[in-house]
C-alpha cells in the first residue's frame, strides 16, 4: 500500500539503503519540506520510500528513491515510481527527472526516460541523468 509520509519517515530507510556509511543527516535535502514524499507498507512496515519536488518551471525531480533489499525485484519500486509520475502529472509538471546511480539506469528506461548528458561522480558512485517528458 502506497501512503503519503514526512521526510523525517524516509530518513531511516535512505540511510540504510543508500549511503549507510554516512550520517543521518547526509541523506538529508534542503528541499525537504517542500517536497511530496511516498512510502509503500507491507504490514504496516515502510518497505519503500521516494521523494517528489516540483519547481517553479514545472519540472518534476524524484530524490532519495529506496527499497529495503529484502524488497528489492518484487514490483514495489515500480508501482512507487509510477505513482510519482502518476502525482507528478496531477501537479502539471511538464517533465520529471532524476540523477540516478549508473547501475539503475536499464531500470528507469523501463519507464521510459532517457539518459541526460553525462555520467557524474558522488563519491566513489558513478551517476547519470535521466529524464522523461510528461
Amino acid at each position: 500500500m502506497i501512503r503519503t509520509i514526512t521526510a523525517a519517515d524516509t530518513y531511516p530507510l535512505r540511510h540504510q539503503v543508500l549511503w549507510p556509511e554516512q550520517p543521518l543527516d547526509f541523506v538529508k535535502v534542503p528541499e525537504d519540506e517542500a517536497g511530496y514524499h511516498y512510502g509503500y507498507f507491507i504490514e504496516n512496515e515502510l518497505v519503500s520510500v521516494i521523494s517528489l519536488f516540483i519547481d517553479t518551471k514545472h519540472h518534476a525531480r524524484f530524490r532519495k528513491f529506496a527499497t529495503h533489499p529484502n524488497y528489492q525485484k518484487k514490483g514495489i519500486g515500480t508501482a512507487l515510481l509510477q505513482a510519482v509520475f502518476e502525482e507528478a502529472v496531477l501537479q502539471k509538471a511538464t517533465q520529471i527527472w532524476c540523477d540516478a546511480r549508473l547501475e539503475a539506469a536499464p531500470f528507469y528506461q523501463r519507464f521510459g526516460m532517457y539518459q541526460e548528458g553525462v555520467i557524474f561522480y558522488k563519491g566513489p558512485i558513478p551517476y547519470v541523468k535521466m529524464l522523461k517528458m510528461l
